[in-house]
């Protein structure tokens, strides 16, 4: 089965981020990081926040759906993988 393409909007030294990469490792899922900018008036985070409905990192996109919040995501993961 080939791994749907995953990717983990983040910044590096969010400790909610490193909980999102902790878990996608311990499934053993490939992810690719987008650094974001910490400026909540960037045009990237605006679109998050329209597709995932939070302002926050980290959020994942998956298949075509982005989940936000730490805790729906790890959830997410651990119900599909």
């Amino acid at each position: 089965m080939t791994q749907q393409k995953i990717l983990l909007y983040q910044f590096e030294d969010c400790p909610f981020c490193e909980k999102v990469r902790k878990k996608l490792r311990e499934k053993n899922l490939e992810f690719e990081k987008v650094e974001v900018p910490r400026d909540r008036n960037s045009e990237i985070i605006k679109d998050l926040f329209k597709k995932s409905g939070v302002l926050t990192v980290p959020v994942i996109k998956i298949g075509g759906k982005f989940i936000g919040e730490s805790k729906d995501i790890i959830d997410y993961l651990d119900e599909n993988f």
